[in-house]
Formats: C-alpha cells, sequence, structure tokens
C-alpha cells in the first residue's frame, strides 16, 4: 500500500507547453500518449495520489502563449507563491517492537469501480516491516504557522515532516481532519516570520481564467505549472467511499499536476489562493489533461472550523436530491429544466422544520444558483449549524423563497466542539471496546484483556495500524481487565501512550503508541 508503484493515493503537479524548437519532441509525445491510451482501452479514471518520497522524475519548463502569439508571464506569480508552499513528508508504521500488527490494507475506494482496471492492491505482508515515505505538498496560511494540506497526504502518518522552500526542515503537529472535503491542517511553531498565501474568492474564479499550480511532483521541489480553468462545481466521485457526506465541487483546470502535488496550490495571476489541488483524470496514474482543486471557498471555512474547534462544523439541509435533467423533467412533468429536485425530505432535518416539501426543485440557495448537485453541497457546506440560508425554489410551476435554519448531524443548531484527551480519551483515541469474552480470551491464549470492537476516526488511526479484533492487555505497562480500567489508564497517561496486546489469530505480542497532544 505504501508502495508508490502500487499507490495512487497522493500529489501532483508540472508540464507546461514549449517553443517551436521543441514541435517534434510534442509530436513524439502526442504518439506516445495515443499509444498509452490505446494500450489501456479505457477512459481516464480519477486518481488521488501521494508519491513515494524516494520517486523522481525530469521537468521541462518554458514560456506559454495565447492563441495571438502574445507571451503570458508567470514569472510574478511564482516569485511570490513558492515560498509559501511547502513539501511534506509522510511516515508510515514505525513500529515500536518487531511485532506491528497486520498491515495496513487499501481503503475499499481504491479497491472498487473504476480503479480496479489500473491498480492492484493486495493485503500487505504480514512480517515486520520498516517505515515507509510518501511525499506531497502543502500551503501555509498563517503567521502562526498552519499549514493545509490534502487529508490523503498525511492520513494514518506516524509522523510528518515538512521542508520548506529555503530547505529548512522541522516536524509538524496534526491539528485537524476532514476527510468529507480532503483537507488537513498542520502546524510549524517557532520558525520566524513565514511566507504566506491569502485566501481569493472562488466564486470570482471564472472558466478560462488562467491559473498556476505550485507544488512538489515527484519529490521535485517548487515546481510551478499553469493552465486555464475548464470547468467548477465538478463532482468526480472520488471521495464518497471516504465519508457518506463527501463534498465534492471541485475547480477543473488543465494545469499539469503529477504525483507530489496534492495539497499544493493553486493560484491565480496574482498569487492568491483559489484552490488546494487534489486529483487528477488519468489512464496511467500520471497527468494527461485534468486536475482538480477543492475550492478556496470550502477550504478556508474548514481550516477555520478545524483551527478553532478541531471539529468541522457542517450545517446539514436533510434533503436527499437528485439532479435535473431531461429524463428527471419528463418523469415527474417538471416546470424547470436546471435545478436540484428535492426526491425526499429526511426526518427531524432543517429542511423539514422550514417546509421543504418532496418535489421541489431547489433553484438557488442565497441567490447562487443551483444547478448541480456540487453547487448546492458547495454551498451549503459552507455554513455552520445554525445559519440561516433562503432557498428559492419551484413548487409546482410557482417559484417560493423558504428560509432554513441549518442543522448538524445529531439535528441540533448547536456547534461541537472536540473534547480533550482528559475528557472523553475513548472517543479522542477513536476506539470502540468490549469487554472480551472467555471464547475472545481462550482465541487469543490470554487470561485477561479488553477486545477493540471498532477503529473510528481519532488518534489510533491515524498514528498507528491497530485492526479491530485486537485484545488490549496492558496500556503503559498497567494490566487492564475492563473497558473502564483502559479508559482510567488513557486519562492518567501524559503526552502518549503504549498499548500492549495480541490478535486471535496472529502470534506474538504486538506494541501501538500514539501521542496524546
Amino acid at each position: 500500500m505504501r508502495d508508490s508503484k502500487l499507490n495512487p493515493r497522493q500529489s501532483f503537479s508540472t508540464r507546461i507547453g514549449q517553443p517551436a524548437s521543441i514541435v517534434l519532441s510534442a509530436v513524439l509525445g502526442s504518439a506516445i500518449t495515443l499509444g498509452v491510451f490505446n494500450y489501456w482501452g479505457s477512459p481516464n479514471v480519477i486518481t488521488l495520489e501521494r508519491s513515494s518520497a524516494a520517486t523522481a522524475a525530469e521537468v521541462v519548463q518554458a514560456s506559454f502563449g495565447n492563441s495571438q502569439g502574445i507571451a503570458v508571464d508567470f514569472t510574478a506569480t511564482a516569485e511570490k507563491t513558492t515560498p509559501a508552499v511547502v513539501h511534506i513528508r509522510s511516515t508510515y508504521g514505525k513500529p515500536l517492537a518487531s511485532n506491528r500488527g497486520p498491515q495496513q490494507q487499501a481503503p475499499d475506494f481504491f479497491n472498487d469501480g473504476p480503479f480496479r482496471d489500473f491498480f492492484d492492491f493486495k493485503q500487505m505482508p504480514q512480517q515486520p516491516q520498516g517505515p515507509s515515505q510518501s511525499s506531497g505538498s502543502g500551503v501555509i496560511i498563517s503567521k502562526e504557522g498552519y499549514i493545509v494540506t490534502n487529508n490523503h497526504v498525511i492520513e494514518n502518518a506516524t509522523e510528518i515532516e515538512v521542508i520548506f522552500s529555503d530547505k529548512r526542515s522541522v516536524k509538524a503537529k496534526l491539528v485537524g481532519t476532514d476527510p468529507s472535503t480532503d483537507i488537513a491542517v498542520l502546524q510549524v511553531k517557532d520558525q520566524g516570520i513565514l511566507p504566506t498565501l491569502a485566501f481569493a474568492n472562488s466564486d470570482a474564479v471564472r472558466v478560462g481564467e488562467w491559473v498556476v499550480a505550485v507544488g512538489n511532483p515527484f519529490n521535485l521541489e517548487s515546481t510551478v505549472t499553469a493552465g486555464v480553468v475548464s470547468a467548477k462545481s465538478r463532482n468526480i466521485n472520488i471521495l464518497r467511499g471516504k465519508d457518506s457526506l463527501a463534498i465534492e465541487s471541485f475547480i477543473q483546470t488543465d494545469a499539469a499536476v503529477n504525483p507530489g502535488n496534492s495539497g499544493g496550490a493553486l493560484v491565480n495571476v496574482n498569487g492568491d489562493l483559489v484552490g488546494i489541488n487534489t486529483a487528477i483524470a488519468s489512464p496511467t496514474g500520471s497527468y494527461s489533461g485534468y486536475s482538480f482543486a477543492v475550492p478556496s471557498n470550502i477550504v478556508n471555512k474548514v481550516v477555520e472550523d478545524l483551527i478553532k474547534t478541531g471539529v468541522v462544523q457542517r450545517g446539514l439541509l436533510g434533503v436527499q436530491i437528485v439532479e435535473v435533467n431531461g429524463a428527471l423533467v419528463k418523469e415527474k412533468a417538471l416546470d424547470v429544466t436546471a435545478g436540484v429536485y428535492v426526491g425526499k425530505v429526511n426526518k427531524g432535518s432543517a429542511a423539514e422544520a422550514a417546509g421543504v416539501k418532496e418535489g421541489d426543485v431547489i433553484l438557488k440557495i442565497d441567490q447562487m444558483p443551483t444547478t448541480s448537485n456540487s453547487a448546492l453541497q458547495e454551498a451549503v457546506v459552507r455554513h455552520r449549524p445554525g445559519d440561516k440560508v433562503v432557498l428559492t425554489i419551484n413548487r409546482k410551476g410557482k417559484e417560493q423563497l423558504i428560509d432554513v435554519v441549518l442543522r448538524n448531524r445529531a439535528g441540533s443548531t448547536e456547534i461541537v466542539k472536540l473534547e480533550s484527551p482528559k475528557a472523553a480519551p475513548l472517543a479522542t483515541a477513536g476506539l470502540e471496546l468490549a469487554e472480551a469474552t472467555d471464547k475472545d480470551l481462550k482465541a487469543a491464549s490470554v487470561s485477561s484483556g479488553v477486545r477493540v470492537k471498532d477503529i473510528k476516526e481519532g488518534l489510533v488511526s491515524r498514528q498507528t495500524d491497530m485492526k479491530p479484533g485486537f485484545i488490549i492487555t496492558k496500556v503503559d505497562k498497567r494490566i487492564v481487565k475492563t473497558v473502564k480500567e483502559v479508559q482510567d489508564a488513557l486519562k492518567k497517561s501524559e503526552g502518549g501512550v503504549m498499548i500492549e496486546g495480541v490478535y486471535p489469530d496472529y502470534p506474538g505480542t504486538y506494541y501501538y503508541a500514539f501521542g496524546l497532544d
């Protein structure tokens, strides 16, 4: 899974057109590209990228020109942005003892669907493994040392290293993650005055506008490529396997991005951040035409929530929606040809409380047209529980306005805060435990212990390879026999914790350590 030859989950960037002196090379390159496409015999696949830190590749740079032959100069943009884009190296599975437990397996959404056509993921070997690395990019967004990147760049990393453009290298703290938008926030401290990029208004980005991608493709630092925005509010269904509330409303560009660019900056010609590069459409795992970035307006809100509360505050309408198309218009005898059709209103939801009904077509939210599901999701995701939005709907041929007060997942308007490890150690760790039965203990050949029933998003999933079914026998060398004893032991731990135990189906004792800060 961590082998870059098998793992398409990471990052990217590099490409640039060339003057007439390399026309022959361009022609040959086109022929090779067509040959590769015909070889695969399949359409493009959308892939997240995370490159191996050991990967290397050549980068060719040249000037761009428009159709009138007037040169487009991005030198000022590059000079402003490259110091604020960092190289991120993530280390995985650093062993604390000779036994690590069952190895990480590729996520389900890389084993299903179109990914299967191009990538063959297998269960990793069960023998002890040394630490592995992958690399990506990140963007410094504040003088306090906050850095935004993709969640998939640092997910499950046991150590995160940030390399600045001046070659300085420091360890980074993980502030928080949001798998549903594939955004993560890191922080580095005491680094003096840091260069930063300002957020631009991604709503103002126009199709056809020049943009520049800055990142570290193929482990090549500070690489700049350029292209134009080719579409907005693009839903490519790549995050759905990670989170049922996945939000996809990408900015699509033809700026070249490659493994290593994930988490890097997509900026306008003024050098302001309009998006975070996240995915590419490719049959090979490398750039072949289109790249996708999370819009800055979504990123800005997610980052603010993670820094302030540790949790993304997600306001929800509570409706199940279908994009209006010709077939739906005919089937439902609709009076409109564009918008988002409400197929179902969830019980106890904000939409139900506001009077939204099944069969309504949502045309706008706060005067922003909602011509697609992703456009509606993007508009809603910028809000928090308790925020009021105004929907313009078409109901049986008549337009009307409906005020909706958004609610959270629990159906309330309260702001959720991440509880401290001391207040809720199991929840913070992401551990769901159960008392071990006699059968469990016998299968594991131990006299006492606590069974790990499930592992959710938390410190354990981010920092270790622990798997459900693990029998915890000791916490910080203290024997534990009940769930309460595990909880009490975690509360007493300072800075970090060591968990010891066994798997029923694997020989030997396994050790997992994770930080509590």
